[in-house]
């Protein structure tokens, strides 16, 4: 059992997590045909939308109610209502996701009835799905909003139907990437499922092209399989902050559901391979054999580079706690973990203490470790200590690739093995090379 410590300070110097609102955004843009609106001022967006670019490097599509010192004082159902109007008119969606700031959260905004008169005013919006997401910037984190925005859709948009045998409803957290959503897709239709993601940024942020510009999101889970979502026979919950929206899912329609942690080492890889086995009463496809060989056969190969080697990490909860666990499997020692919000895995963790906190608190941590696991913001940190950075989480600004990463299944795993092992494996040379250098 974990000790969980916060420090008592009076500001975050150096912070390491994001905001509520950059969490249910990427949410919502897993949807086809969404445009995410942010009520609050400009420079809400726009922050979001600059933290997106760069990560994914592609076009972000986010819009903004433009709140003014004037509207945020006498309330903004009027620039809610004109900015959905707007969208209607401009861009056509086929699906709204709402998010608040802290602006709006702090104004007590009620948009939840703000939305109802405007739909009493405007019936030609009772066909258009909208959904609002509550997340204030002043508290939780990037994967508090995501989870709060998919709370939103499956409360939201699903009907009930007649339930699919073959259909499962695969809740993906924000510690999973379009390249995780893309793998995890593969050994699920491997199996003779059909599953709908929600959300699908394997399909919509996985860096593919499309025809021309769009203002919308050009892929994703649609508005007709979100509202087939309550005919779904199973939920697959991945990651403990989904746990919430199956749980939904399971009052709403009886649908049964089981969360899976983590997606990264052989023994989690196998857990999941084999409930897809029960689910399809079908045996596990030849090619996952395989690929479990070469993974076994990978950890051998690099098992020597990580024996003893102690790790600090800063990350989202539900990716610290996948990476944690993939990395004491390996027989690392955890030497400093720091994380950005609440969650009930924190106090299970199989390390001694966790600090929720911010990289100057990563930083007096971390001294003494051998490896530094973060997102790009920690790179300066990695230089002042002359320590090796794995870069994982968000946001990634100084590396390519990042929609097509991945760390789960048996592939992703070595993938990231490899990627790992091979900076111990530079590390050691630099020191061979520093000692000869002495002698």
């Amino acid at each position: 059992m974990a000790i969980v410590t916060v420090p008592n300070k009076s500001v975050a110097v150096n912070p390491l997590k994001q905001s509520q609102a950059l969490g249910a955004s990427l949410a919502f843009l897993g949807l086809k045909g969404m445009i995410p609106l942010f009520h609050g001022s400009q420079g809400c967006t726009a922050f979001a939308k600059v933290v997106l670019v760069r990560h994914f490097r592609e076009a972000i599509p986010l819009a903004t109610t433009a709140m003014t010192e004037v509207t945020t004082i006498l309330g903004g159902e009027e620039n809610l209502e004109q900015a959905i109007l707007t969208l209607v008119e401009k861009v056509n969606p086929e699906i709204i996701g709402i998010c608040s700031t802290g602006l709006t959260e702090t104004r007590g905004d009620d948009i939840e009835r703000f939305l109802k008169d405007i739909r009493k005013r405007h019936r030609e919006l009772d066909h258009l799905p909208i959904v609002f997401a509550p997340t204030p910037d002043f508290k939780g984190a990037l994967q508090d909003g995501f989870a709060a925005a998919v709370e939103s859709i499956v409360k939201d948009i699903p009907k009930a139907g007649g339930i699919k045998t073959e259909q499962v409803t695969i809740l993906a957290g924000s510690a999973f990437t379009p390249g995780d959503v893309q793998e995890i897709k593969e050994m699920v239709t491997a199996f003779g499922l059909v599953p709908i993601f929600v959300p699908n940024l394997g399909a919509s942020l996985d860096g593919h092209l499309e025809d021309g510009y769009s203002a919308i999101t050009a892929s994703g889970a649609t508005v007709k399989q979100l509202r087939e979502v309550g005919s779904s026979a199973f939920t697959i919950a991945l990651g403990e902050s989904m746990r919430g929206a199956a749980k939904i899912l399971e009052e709403r329609f009886g649908i049964p559901y089981e969360v899976f942690g983590e997606l990264t080492g052989l023994e989690p890889v196998d857990e999941f391979l084999q409930a897809l086995a029960i689910l399809s009463s079908n045996s596990v496809p030849e090619k996952y054999r395989r690929q479990r060989r070469q993974l076994q056969d990978a950890m051998l190969d690099t098992h020597f580079y990580f024996g003893a080697k102690r790790v600090s990490l800063a990350l989202e909860p539900d990716l610290l706690w996948s990476t944690v666990n993939f990395l004491q499997s390996m027989g690392t020692q955890i030497h400093a973990a720091v994380t950005t919000t609440k969650s009930p895995l924190l106090e299970q963790l199989p390390i001694k203490s966790v600090t929720i906190g911010d990289l100057e608190d990563f930083e007096q941590l971390a001294v003494g470790s051998d490896l530094l696991i973060g997102n790009s913001n920690v790179g300066a940190i990695a230089k002042r200590l002359s320590m090796p950075l794995y870069r994982l989480g968000i946001p990634i600004y100084d590396r390519l690739g990042n929609g097509q990463f991945t760390k789960v299944g048996y592939r992703g795993t070595m993938e990231l093995l490899f990627g790992i092992g091979n900076l111990f494996l530079e590390a050691e040379e630099e020191r061979a090379k520093h000692f000869h250098g002495v002698l």
